[in-house]
């Protein structure tokens, strides 16, 4: 939240907000005529929502589901990873040794005080648990391990370091573990090879679970405002819902062409803008069908409404209000990444907290070789050690180098990478963007004072840089930025290339999602207002909440957070009760 915005009011002013209305204050339930009832009523059907849902069920909960969409949220469009350690039973058939110290050990170094030591050793301790939860729940994984580093693995590994794990700095301080569990199950291999849109291996089977089980199910619902009363208890939602028919059917036609049309090319791609102003218009046309044809109702919710409905990615103006850093970045989310959730919360009070932190993605492994070169400022000097996650270089470089930077590789390390990007050693998309870079996406020069005068580097900088740099990997230095001796790789054979990796690069893409939102008590996942009181009968999940993730992306981390934070408001909302390890 900025600095003296109420939650209020902020729910209700600005640019930059969605259509969440005023939060309507009544003296009590009874003033209000309820078009429905349940226990428990979850706005998001992603990964926290699910989660909420399935969790508040088990324990006896009438429950209520609502989503905008069809469903699933931007869990679905994911590349379908879950971060689960400390001994789950995908890791102990893969052979992986771990322990939910070790993982609460790792994660301390990655999540820095965003959530409190008792809630993330409570989260490791419960890892192994909520990897079998799932499990029975019909969710599949496999035990197929990558031993090595990457961004993501190729199509038939399903278990591997998502994270820093694997970096010699952090291998020092915590015993590195594969925790990366890929869903498995209801994909195709074709699907697979994408890498997008497979976050449905997890979600479908829980919401399969959900309806089997008696969870009432809404899609193309909105929740558009909360109920609350003079105690300041929420009591439920007024929504909107598109019911079932024709608009219905025509809303959908719209909608899903609209994506389709925005997926076809990336926004790199000669022929993307045509393609996303044919999108808009279908988009447009399902807008005006979902404003004409929607039917407001009143829903009562007796033990809590649970705010599960996602970030504010794909609210660009909230972006540019929060984290301007990031606005050149390229949003990674669904089209209910609006912060409709967070702002429900705030019209009810609820505080925020780490709204100015994103994530930002320059994954540069695979190819391997591409890590085994330098990143380098504007000023020719190394922004971080190059083997690191690609969230935390992209941090690096939006947060301490303005944005900018450039991978630098000479000849030997270019043939390196086209030999590690042949089909069936990398995935389509990983091969296409190296390929690119490599040919149209980069800077080519015989020598370095060339390379520079071409990119805007100062010269003198990149020099020393690689100069420093060829010294540790002829090992008469240790690397002054601590990267492990066979990742060293000498840049000494021209011609020299650079590839633009800041967050603006034209022909590399940088992928950016929204990581703070409403603060939450960490025992019950009940919002918190201003004054830091817990806000009777309203909770929040996932990336409407700040969680685990929301101080630094690694994948899978997000989805294991909202299940995480899905489950303890659900579990709270039906016994008053945290999570305890089974005995």
């Amino acid at each position: 939240m900025s600095a003296g915005e109420r939650p209020a009011e902020a729910a209700q002013s600005g640019p930059w907000l969605s259509q969440v209305e005023p939060c309507r204050r009544v003296a009590s339930a009874d003033e209000i005529a309820w078009d429905a009832s349940t226990d428990f009523l979850v706005v998001g059907s992603g990964a926290a929502g699910s989660s909420a849902a399935a969790e508040a069920c088990e324990q006896g909960l009438a429950v209520t589901m609502i989503d905008r969409f069809a469903g699933g949220g931007t869990t679905v469009a994911s590349g379908g990873v879950i971060y689960a350690g400390g001994g789950t039973s995908i890791q102990r058939a893969a052979g992986v040794q771990d322990s939910p110290e070790e993982m609460f050990r790792y994660l301390r170094l990655e999540t820095q005080g965003c959530v409190s030591d008792p809630t993330l050793r409570r989260f490791c301790e419960q890892s192994r648990h909520t990897l079998d939860w799932l499990i029975a729940k019909g969710v599949e994984f496999r035990a197929t391990l990558y031993p090595g580093k990457t961004s993501y693995p190729p199509v038939d590994y399903f278990l591997y370091h998502p994270d820093n794990s694997l970096v010699g700095s952090y291998a020092a301080q915590a015993q590195p573990a594969a925790r990366g569990h890929r869903g498995a199950g209801r994909l195709t291999r074709r699907q697979m090879e994408a890498a997008v849109g497979l976050g449905g291996s997890l979600i479908w089977p829980l919401h399969d679970w959900c309806r089997a089980r008696g969870v009432r199910w809404m899609p193309f619902t909105e929740a558009r405002q909360l109920v609350q009363d003079r105690d300041g208890r929420v009591l439920g939602a007024r929504v909107l819902e598109l019911p079932d028919g024709p608009s219905r059917t025509s809303f959908t036609h719209h909608l899903q062409t609209g994506a389709r049309l925005q997926a076809l090319l990336p926004p790199i791609v000669p022929g993307s803008r045509l393609l996303r102003r044919l999108a808009r218009r279908h988009l447009r046309e399902a807008e005006r069908l979902e404003r004409e044809a929607r039917v407001a109702r009143f829903i009562r919710a007796e033990r809590g409404v649970c705010l599960a409905a996602g970030g504010f990615i794909c609210n660009r103006p909230m972006v540019a209000h929060y984290a301007p850093s990031y606005r050149a970045g390229f949003p990674l989310g669904t089209s209910g990444d609006d912060g409709s959730g967070i702002r429900l919360g705030q019209s009810a009070g609820g505080a925020t907290g780490r709204m100015q932190r994103m994530t930002a993605w320059r994954f540069i492994n695979p190819p391997l070789a591409w890590a085994r070169g330098i990143v380098v400022n504007r000023r020719g000097e190394r922004v971080c050690n190059e083997t690191v996650y690609g969230a935390t270089l992209g941090i690096e470089l939006v947060e301490q180098h303005g944005g900018e930077g450039w991978l630098i590789l000479d000849a030997r390390l270019v043939r390196e990478a086209r030999a590690q990007i042949a089909p069936g050693r990398t995935l389509p998309f990983q091969r296409q963007l190296a390929r690119l870079n490599m040919l149209i996406g980069r800077q080519r020069a015989r020598t370095l004072r060339q390379l520079a005068a071409r990119t805007g580097i100062d010269p003198e900088g990149l020099v020393r840089s690689i100069a420093a740099y060829n010294r540790a990997a002829r090992g008469e230095i240790r690397d002054p930025l601590g990267k492990d001796p066979e990742d060293c790789a000498g840049i000494t054979a021209p011609p020299f290339i650079a590839i633009d990796v800041g967050i603006a690069a034209k022909w590399f893409p940088c992928p950016t999602l929204t990581l703070g939102g409403l603060v939450v008590d960490e025992d019950s996942g009940l919002v918190r207002s201003e004054f830091g009181e817990p806000i009777p009968g309203l909770y929040a999940a996932g990336r409407s909440a700040v969680g685990v993730s929301s101080h630094l992306y690694v994948s899978g981390l997000s989805i294991a957070d909202g299940v995480f934070s899905g489950r303890r408001a659900g579990l709270h909302a039906a016994s008053g009760r945290t999570w305890e390890p089974p005995p």
